[in-house]
């Protein structure tokens, strides 16, 4: 991989010198109270698109991320005004040194733009921030309600909404010993708590034999302390949704074709999912971010398979809108109607991830190339170009050079979200 992305040096090089000697950037829109933003998760494509957003919308925009990402791409984003390394958000003091940006920097929003690992503590450092600014974001509390798969299915069941038959999981024996008669569809067992390793298993269970199941359980850590759920498999049309929330009011909404692993993102228009969604935040009166994956049947009949209660990554569907009625305003205060894609936004996707897929699988070289053609990449910009540069160039190959002293495993790189997909990762 090091090897590789030096390869490809060379031409991005070029593209990147072109776009600094041809393209002169566009002077942010004035805006009616301009404020100063606090951006977390700084390795992500999403606090990048965020940071464009609100900077084109003529807001100051300041960056954060742990010290392992402090070489992220993103913090020499023409977007971004200034940069701060903070603690693990699993440290101690981590609202402290957020608490410390947000008086150095004269903060007026904090926006979290976290990973499943940080959710809650974002979430809990909103106490210790909403004496010095805004923070867009829900409770601890219901991050962790929501975050945990079972008690999220447990309360959209509650308001009346659709979701797959769910059940706890604290042992292996439960799963061994469950009775699967009379059931309709397959189950698939998903750990509560986020696992990159185990996250895209979905081996359906019942298996053909008690020994077969014993096997597969054998590689699952379940216990009470990290239990998991066994969940009714429903097949179809996998979507997912990024919602902004204020009280209990959706202003910025998007929807768009899933997979397990999801690297492409077009809007496409659900009204049922639309309502599902609705109706959650409406009930729950939530305000931060929240973000759905969905089944959709043959019938078009909407269950809530997940929620992950942050910023989603499809966020970089809003790359052309303008400044004004734009990203940054949904944001910052309500809508009559929700902010959406435009209707002829190109698609968003990242080259890197599509080379490799044609690498990978020549036979799809074709569909990829055609991915490119008709999308946008959604780090590189020809107004802001050196986020994609060092992105590639500097802030993955010192992860690989780390991972490689270490000695350290990893699965895959995933450029969206700007690191090294690890075991026990973040």
């Amino acid at each position: 991989m090091l090897a590789g992305l030096a390869l490809t040096l060379p031409v991005d090089l070029a593209v990147t010198a072109a776009a600094l000697l041809t393209t002169r950037p566009p002077r942010p829109a004035p805006a009616a109270q301009p404020r100063t933003v606090l951006i977390s998760g700084g390795k992500m494509t999403k606090a990048l698109q965020l940071a464009r957003s609100f900077h084109a919308a003529g807001h100051r925009v300041v960056l954060v991320e742990k010290a392992t990402y402090r070489f992220t791409g993103h913090r020499f984003s023409r977007a971004v005004a200034a940069f701060h390394v903070v603690p693990d958000p699993r440290d101690p003091g981590y609202a402290q040194a957020l608490l410390d940006v947000v008086r150095a920097e004269g903060v007026d929003l904090y926006v979290p733009v976290c990973s499943p690992v940080a959710s809650e503590f974002d979430a809990a450092a909103a106490d210790l921030l909403s004496g010095e600014c805004e923070v867009l974001s829900l409770d601890a509390e219901m991050v962790r309600t929501l975050d945990d798969k079972h008690r999220f299915t447990e309360l959209a069941a509650s308001l009346g909404l659709g979701v797959p038959d769910t059940h706890l999981i604290t042992s292996a024996d439960q799963v061994l010993d469950h009775d699967f008669t009379g059931a309709t569809k397959p189950y698939v067992l998903k750990s509560i708590a986020y696992d990159p390793v185990h996250r895209l298993d979905l081996t359906p269970l019942p298996l053909p034999s008690r020994a077969a199941t014993e096997q597969f359980l054998a590689g699952k850590p379940i216990s009470p302390e990290n239990p998991w759920i066994l969940q009714e498999f429903v097949t179809g049309t996998e979507i997912c949704t990024h919602s902004t929330a204020r009280d209990g009011v959706v202003t910025v909404w998007c929807c768009c074709p899933s997979s397990a692993f999801q690297v492409n993102y077009a809007q496409v228009e659900r009204p049922r999912i639309r309502e599902w969604v609705t109706t959650f935040v409406r009930e729950l009166g939530l305000t931060g971010q929240v973000s759905f994956d969905f089944l959709e049947d043959a019938e078009g009949n909407p269950y809530a398979i997940e929620c992950n209660p942050r910023t989603h990554s499809a966020i970089t569907m809003f790359h052309d809108h303008p400044a004004h009625p734009g990203l940054a305003d949904a944001y910052l205060g309500t809508r009559d109607t929700p902010l959406e894609p435009l209707p002829g936004s190109r698609p968003t996707y990242w080259l890197y991830h599509e080379l490799w897929r044609a690498l990978s699988a020549p036979r799809t070289a074709r569909e990829r190339w055609r991915v490119v053609r008709a999308g946008k990449e959604a780090v590189f910009d020809r107004a802001d170009p050196l986020p994609y540069l060092v992105l590639h160039h500097v802030q993955i190959p010192l992860l690989l050079l780390a991972s490689l002293r270490s000695r350290g495993a990893w699965m895959r790189i995933d450029f969206n979200i700007g690191k090294l997909v690890q075991p026990a990762g973040d």
